[in-house]
């Protein structure tokens, strides 16, 4: 314990500070892609494993896109269309093959990584410059990133929370909450996995297409790991959530509560870089905050039961 003294002294917790506007801005970017986990994992209870896949799709249609002389704004909506391409394929696969969701998710995932390297020519990694083209977003206007993701990220709220509220947005969530009861009412469960896998990776290449415009090229690779990303900021901004406004937190504020999350993930990320840690045990680190963050509500749960089980032996 003695030993820790002179290593902590010696970090600069300015560094820490100034690294928070691009944590922010990190976050939210993310944050719309835990947005599209959250209405598959969520709401539809959905295992989707496509989002690794179409992260990078989103990213790479983009940049290619912008090289090619479109405006970053085309590029992106591009990306939001192809991302809901990869979600048709994994929901097609799943209602109308048959095929288990965590399988189908896998399968799209796999075939992504060769349809990435078409669409960037055979290239792993394919760069666009902020010195070249007049991107949405980029790392070295934090400022302006943050205000962008900020009011796009409105919107994308806004919508679903609109959206949520129709008719279908109402089978979507029954069939997530209830399948087989949603049959028996005559809802078509197929074509609501089908809806939701759409929207949900849709966003998810959205935000594929926003990361590779804020650092400046996309990677086949950019979207590995974006499934464990994506959970923490869900299980992170949901805990938080019901801790602050418990029953009172709508939908609406949950889908707020996840970019939260997404924030939070990133600033706990940069406090464990600014510790000295190693970068190659990130992954592993990631994966551990994601299990606590799992973990909290079931323990949570197991915690409340022993006291009321406690209190009727007492009552006795």
């Amino acid at each position: 314990m003695l030993s820790l003294i002179p290593v902590l002294g010696a970090l600069d917790p300015m560094a820490l500070v100034r690294a928070l506007p691009g944590n922010v801005s990190q976050g939210i970017i993310w944050g719309v892609m835990s947005i599209g986990v959250y209405l598959t994992f969520k709401i539809l209870d959905f295992a989707d494993l496509t989002v690794d896949g179409t992260m990078a799709t989103g990213g790479a249609v983009t940049v290619m896109l912008i090289l090619a002389g479109y405006h970053p704004v085309v590029a992106v909506l591009m990306a939001f269309l192809a991302g809901m391409m990869a979600g048709f394929i994994t929901g097609v696969l799943h209602t109308v093959f048959g095929i288990p969701d965590i399988l189908a998710g896998i399968l799209t995932q796999i075939a992504l990584y060769s349809v990435n390297l078409n669409i960037t020519g055979g290239k792993a990694n394919q760069a666009v410059s902020v010195d070249q083209y007049d991107l949405l977003v980029s790392l070295r206007y934090i400022s302006k990133t943050i205000l962008v993701t900020a009011i796009l990220t409105i919107i994308i709220i806004a919508i679903l929370y609109w959206f949520f509220g129709t008719e279908m947005g109402f089978t979507i969530r029954a069939t997530g909450c209830n399948p087989n009861m949603s049959r028996a009412q005559g809802i078509n469960t197929s074509v609501a996995k089908v809806i939701a896998l759409v929207f949900s990776n849709g966003l998810v290449g959205l935000a594929g297409g926003l990361l590779a415009q804020y650092q400046g090229n996309c990677d086949v690779n950019m979207g590995r790991g974006a499934i464990v990303i994506g959970l923490a900021s869900v299980i992170i901004g949901e805990v938080l959530g019901e801790a602050i406004f418990g029953n009172k937190l709508n939908f609406c504020g949950r889908l707020l509560f996840v970019v939260i999350g997404s924030i939070i993930y990133y600033i706990v990320i940069s406090f464990v870089m600014w510790l000295g840690l190693p970068s190659i045990d990130m992954k592993m680190f990631s994966a551990i905050v994601v299990a606590i963050f799992l973990a909290v509500p079931y323990l949570k749960g197991k915690t409340k039961n022993s006291y009321r089980r406690a209190a009727k032996g007492g009552a006795k």
